[in-house]
């Protein structure tokens, strides 16, 4: 699951996950006289250094994301986080449209700089459409609040190199209490509106900030996380030569002041709001259509934003029915291969139950989890360039999620790296319950998360020369799962992958997991099912340990729609290849398909469609080498 904004990880993301849409006429006009090489090429270069201009503008309002970029801008700032900036974000992407549209002559751009033409007009209408649903979403929940967010940026993404960097990190520190009140407000106005996420949502929050306020300087006991890394920084700038030790003792104290005068009480505002709010809230939760007062339309706005179609949830729901029945005869034929007495549901029991395909639950079980994910995706980096001509620069490394964030059975996700590579993209797992981290799993979470996934697609839009930087950092839930879904099929193409059939089967799960989501997400968010319902419905058609499945409930129901996009931007991408097979026959080539679906950054499906197309007709256009 890519987690690279801030403000995307907060439901407060201007560039907002994109809606169907295909807009190919650019600005409205008389019909355009055709426009020489020249006129093109001018008209596109213009229009390439005016979305530079403009997106520098737009980080402006994302000290965060500039950090994430790996640049030091704004360092010892935060985002606003308050609804009034939301909207202050999508008035000036307004004015930024009226300013292309005005400017620029669509009919003289190149394909490519018609592309970002219609990205950039189409992330301004997804926001302007969003105002509308401000409220509806959760401020804190247990999978993307600040409380657990927010140190883990800190330590892991705010570097500190020099003094500075240091006394920025304290400014950051400080600043978490007016980030985390202006959530809060939020939070307290979806309230009023009798908006809020499930009762786990709240003992979920709580939870995780009283991890992150354990210990010294918050209490007695070992250091805090959030401590340690501010001793650990200081101590590193005195071994760097940077400065003395009598200055990081000061540079400490401040930092421990900011600590318990601004940090802590940020996070004990947040717990007792949560303990406010805890009885107020659904035990046997169902969706937003039938818990929020304009559930209904919300719903679809969201499938709109995550699938980037206009299919409606009960066209959803039947697709999710249609596949989960096919990936059963697929696992029903792999269990009778490997010799299984007894009928599937047996089988799934078996494969969660039986020891040997459990990582024993000690700090060596995790160990070898990590090494085994690590030996996968470097099979992979072997075969990457028979598959692919565009290869990533940054690295890939597998690490244990933090103790203060790490949730039993909960999904695993990838942190992209910076665009110039100088920090690898992390794979991230979950491994505080071996049990809920079944062996056959292992291999296709990696191949999802790292390569040639996530990393490799994330990777090479973050590296993209020839496009807008806007474009290279832009996030499309249903291209960017997709693409991680339709990794794992990819796969098994590639050499020295799924050897044992029970990775194979493990494959299938990860597949039907997908499959499942179309109904279950449907199911809680259109068709009234209870977070029971789901889990049972879930449970009997899977493979996968109850843990994590209770675990995914709980994470569609804070976050609608988002389950859709996996398998939609999947068969999706299966489609366009399998149509590029198709019609250019013996010119197919795959490594020129993926070069095409990963070499304009993320899109719309209706826009990667369009860049296939014409992909395939330049391909049939050529002339034999």
């Amino acid at each position: 699951m890519r987690k690279t904004l801030i403000a995307c990880a907060l439901a407060l993301a201007l560039t907002a996950c994109d809606r169907a849409a295909t807009p190919e006429t650019g600005a409205a006009g008389a019909p355009a006289v055709a426009a020489s090489a020249a006129d093109i090429a001018a008209e596109s270069q213009r229009l390439n250094a005016w979305f530079e201009t403009k997106y520098e503008e737009q980080l402006k309002f994302s000290p965060i994301q500039l950090t994430f970029q790996g640049r030091k801008d704004l360092y010892d700032q935060v985002d606003d986080m308050s609804e009034q900036s939301q909207r202050d974000q999508v008035a000036w992407a307004k004015a930024s449209v009226e300013e292309m549209e005005k400017t620029f002559d669509y009919a003289k751009l190149d394909d490519e700089a018609k592309f970002s033409y219609d990205l950039w007009k189409l992330q301004y209408e997804n926001a302007r459409d969003g105002l509308a649903f401000l409220q509806d979403g959760y401020a804190f929940d247990q999978m993307n609040g600040a409380q657990g967010f927010w140190p883990t940026f800190l330590i892991s993404f705010h570097k500190v190199d020099e003094e500075a960097d240091y006394t920025a990190y304290i400014a950051r520190l400080k600043a978490t209490s007016r980030a985390f009140d202006q959530l809060l407000e939020r939070a307290r106005a979806s309230a009023g509106q009798g908006i809020r996420p499930p009762k786990f949502a709240y003992e979920g929050v709580m939870e995780q900030a009283r991890k992150v306020i354990a210990g010294a300087p918050f209490s007695t006991g070992k250091d805090s996380a959030i401590w340690a890394d501010a001793q650990a920084k200081a101590d590193a700038l005195v071994k760097a030569g940077k400065i003395d030790a009598a200055r990081a003792t000061a540079l400490k104290d401040e930092a421990r002041k900011a600590l318990l005068e601004q940090f802590k009480p940020a996070y004990d505002r947040l717990i007792a709001w949560s303990e406010e709010e805890l009885p107020k809230a659904a035990v046997n939760a169902t969706g937003v259509g039938a818990t929020h007062p304009n559930g209904k339309a919300y719903y679809e706005y969201q499938l709109r934003q995550m699938t980037t179609t206009g299919m409606t949830a009960d066209e959803i729901h039947a697709l999710g029915l249609k596949e989960v029945e096919r990936i059963k005869g697929e696992m029903t034929a792999l269990k009778d291969k490997v010799g299984f007495k007894g009928d599937l549901d047996a089988f799934f029991a078996f494969i969660d139950s039986d020891a040997q395909f459990k990582y024993p639950n000690t700090d060596a079980g995790r160990q070898a989890y990590i090494d085994d994910a690590t030996a996968a995706i470097d099979n992979i980096k072997k075969v990457l360039p028979d598959y692919f001509g565009l290869l990533p620069k940054a690295d890939l490394v597998v690490k244990r999620v933090e103790p203060f964030r790490e949730q039993d059975g909960a999904a695993q996700h990838y942190y992209p790296g910076t665009p110039d590579g100088s920090r690898p993209g992390v794979y991230y797992a979950h491994l505080s319950d071996m049990g809920a981290m079944p062996k056959p799993e292992l291999e296709v979470i990696a191949y999802h998360e790292g390569l040639p996934g996530h990393h490799m697609q994330i990777a090479i839009a973050q590296e993209l020369t020839g496009v807008p930087k806007f474009r290279t950092q832009y996030g499309v839930t249903a291209y960017a799962e997709g693409w991680g879904l339709y990794s794992e099929w990819l796969a098994k193409e590639m050499p020295g992958t799924y050897k044992d059939p029970y990775s194979e089967f493990g494959r299938l799960s990860s597949e039907m997991w997908r499959a499942i989501r179309l109904v279950v997400d449907t199911g809680l968010h259109a068709k009234g099912w209870t977070e029971q319902q789901a889990v049972e419905y879930f449970d009997a058609n899977s493979a996968v340990p109850r843990a994590a499945i209770e675990s995914e409930v709980k994470r569609y129901l804070i976050m609608p729609g988002q389950a859709t996009a996996y398998k939609i931007g999947m068969i999706k991408i299966q489609d366009l290849r399998r149509k590029a097979e198709t019609e250019l026959g013996d010119k197919f080539d795959i490594k020129g398909f993926h070069d095409t679906v990963l070499g304009g950054g993320a899109l719309p499906l209706t826009l990667l469609e369009r860049r296939v197309d014409q992909w395939i007709a330049k391909q049939k256009a050529a002339k034999p080498a």
